[in-house]
């Protein structure tokens, strides 16, 4: 177990509350990093999908940092403007 992972582990055992928002923030934050890793992985800019979107270069970064905020539909224009689809699962 890392260091990271020992330091959550005892967030959650002295605080309910950081326990109970930990884990929607989490995935947030990982499907932010996705974003952008798939951005770069594709070679294109915030500012060209800010283009290819008609909005601004901070609206793209927005999108990226502030993902749990994503409409689907928005969510899908920047995954074309990669050049790329969206799938929606539903999981256990």
């Amino acid at each position: 177990m890392s260091d990271v992972e020992k330091y959550i582990k005892q967030r959650k055992l002295k605080r309910p509350k950081f326990e109970k928002g930990f884990e929607s923030g989490y995935r947030a934050f990982e499907f932010s990093v996705m974003l952008r890793q798939a951005r770069e992985e594709a070679g294109v800019t915030q500012e060209t999908v800010a283009r290819k979107l008609r909005t601004k270069k901070s609206a793209i970064s927005r999108i990226e940092n502030h993902a749990e905020d994503i409409r689907l539909s928005t969510l899908e224009k920047y995954a074309n403007a990669l050049g790329m689809k969206i799938r929606v699962q539903l999981i256990d």
